[in-house]
């Protein structure tokens, strides 16, 4: 007499069902967690424009006055020849925001009058578009 063994697995059907089971928890879940790799990216931009800020204002407190427009962020880095009490470099590196672009900057500002621009396209790379990073307000600009 023989004997059918039976060996255990999973059947096609159940197979099936679990990779249908994930398929419908990926479309929930993924959407939502693209929505906060975005808001980091955002955050941590602002983090890397206040670093900028405070590291301009160094920069002003050793040359009695912020890079001019010409000289850019990159006054921050290297030493401009025109600055002899230049204490830097006040950052290690050409500061990018979280979409690898660089920061766009101002001196004088046409927002900020008194000091500078400051800012960065955010996510969509370009300046307007209701996107932007920057380190105004809408009421100090009128």
């Amino acid at each position: 007499m023989r004997r059918h063994l039976r060996h255990g697995g999973f059947t096609l059907i159940e197979l099936l069902l679990v990779l249908v089971i994930l398929g419908t928890l990926a479309a929930i879940v993924v959407p939502q967690l693209a929505g906060e790799g975005k808001e980091a990216k955002i955050t941590a931009t602002k983090a890397t424009l206040r670093n900028i800020e405070n590291a301009l204002d160094r920069y002003e407190q050793h040359n009695d006055a912020y890079p001019a427009t010409d000289l850019g962020l990159d006054a921050l880095v290297t030493a401009p020849t025109d600055k002899p009490n230049w204490k830097g470099p006040y950052l290690k590196t050409a500061p990018k925001d979280a979409w690898n672009n660089p920061f766009s900057y101002r001196c004088p500002g046409e927002k900020n009058t008194k000091t500078f621009d400051l800012w960065s396209g955010g996510p969509d790379g370009q300046q307007g578009g209701g996107d932007d990073i920057v380190n105004w307000t809408e009421e100090a600009a009128k």
